[in-house]
């Protein structure tokens, strides 16, 4: 049986569904499409592709289908032409439907073509990693990354649907499932304490019996923000919030040319940044911070930058970050596990000390 989550929003609502089967489900959806004389396309990577072919040969058989390559590089203006023209070539007209068959970057890069394509065609987000699962296929939130930093094109754009089907993780790396639990332990840090601990007590694996009921509780606690703050539009906390350790982890992604790092990985480095930084605060303990570290660390996940990187590059690339505002740079920190709250003003001296303890020079 299927279960479902409906996001209610003020101008639309959409359900998250969570499938025990995802060729059924996704095969009945295209179909009742079809019966509306509704036209579909498809996008994904090489990696999907491969890792899914039966999945996507039997659902979506008859469906135009663009396979562009994995990867953060792929969020780019070069791929969002592809993309567009694709959508041309296959004439999908307004009522057409963009399949988004991916992780992060396919699933922002197709939202935003979506939006774009005719000012906006309906899309279906099935995210296929566990990051995508829990946070980006949910929200509305779309773009592509520039030279000036990440995330800085975009659009909202909420999906008509989005399915959940674990079974994508049985095929997933191990690599990427670390990388989603990143996304996961950001969660119970910025929200939920009971879920903070429960990781510390649990390390998930893509086979655990209790990764179901984590993934629907994240996504819980992100229709939530998003439901009160839709457009990141509050003066304090609000959606940005979900941004806990992402200030350090885009600095980290853009001088490292999105190559080094799954974001996962960066927001890893990011949380544990965004906790020195709340002690030095003094807002949290130094035993909280090494609790903090541990569960990253028991989940495969990088505490520091794997090799050095310039400092003055680091903080200049936080300078670009979209969560600005005028009285500067906005961390979001942490005043409890579980906890957390946005703060700008912060001396940029404060912040340097804590990227040299990350490993910068």
């Amino acid at each position: 049986m299927i279960k479902s989550l409906q996001v209610n929003l003020t101008d639309k609502n959409y359900p998250i569904h969570f499938c025990p089967e995802a060729t059924v489900t996704l095969a009945a959806d295209l179909s009742e499409l079809m019966s509306q004389g509704r036209r579909s396309a498809v996008i994904t990577d090489r990696g999907v592709m491969a890792a899914n072919a039966g999945l996507i040969e039997q659902v979506f058989r008859d469906v135009p289908q663009l396979v562009l390559e994995a990867g953060e590089p792929t969020k780019s203006l070069a791929s969002f032409g592809r993309v567009l023209d694709f959508l041309a070539e296959q004439r999908l007209d307004r009522r057409g439907v963009l399949w988004v068959l991916g992780g992060g970057v396919i699933g922002d890069l197709g939202g935003f073509a979506a939006a774009s394509y005719l000012r906006g065609i309906e899309c279906v987000q099935v995210p296929t990693t566990l990051l995508a699962m829990v946070d980006s296929s949910v929200g509305g939130k779309t773009g592509i990354n520039i030279s000036a930093g990440k995330n800085l094109v975009g659009a909202f754009h909420h999906p008509r649907a989005v399915y959940v089907a674990l079974e994508f993780l049985r095929t997933l790396p191990s690599l990427e499932f670390a990388a989603g639990m990143g996304e996961v332990i950001k969660y119970g840090l910025l929200g939920d304490a009971a879920l903070f601990a429960r990781l510390e007590k649990t390390v998930l694996t893509a086979d655990h019996e209790e990764l179901s009921a984590v993934i629907r509780r994240c996504c819980e606690m992100k229709a939530g923000i998003v439901q009160a703050d839709e457009r990141e539009t509050a003066a304090e906390g609000g959606r940005a919030l979900l941004n806990l350790g992402h200030t350090f982890a885009h600095a980290i992604e853009q001088v490292t040319g999105y190559k080094a790092y799954l974001h996962g990985e960066a927001v890893a480095v990011g949380l544990a940044g965004a906790a020195r930084l709340s002690q030095k605060l003094g807002l949290i303990q130094t035993g909280e911070v090494a609790r903090i570290e541990h569960v990253l660390a028991a989940h495969q996940l990088p505490v520091k930058l794997r090799e050095p990187l310039p400092v003055a590059e680091l903080q200049a690339a936080t300078s670009h970050d979209k969560k600005n505002r005028a009285d500067g740079v906005r961390f979001v920190v942490l005043n409890a596990l579980g906890t957390a709250a946005t703060r700008s003003g912060i001396p940029p001296a404060l912040v340097e000390t804590v990227w040299r303890e990350l490993g910068a020079v």
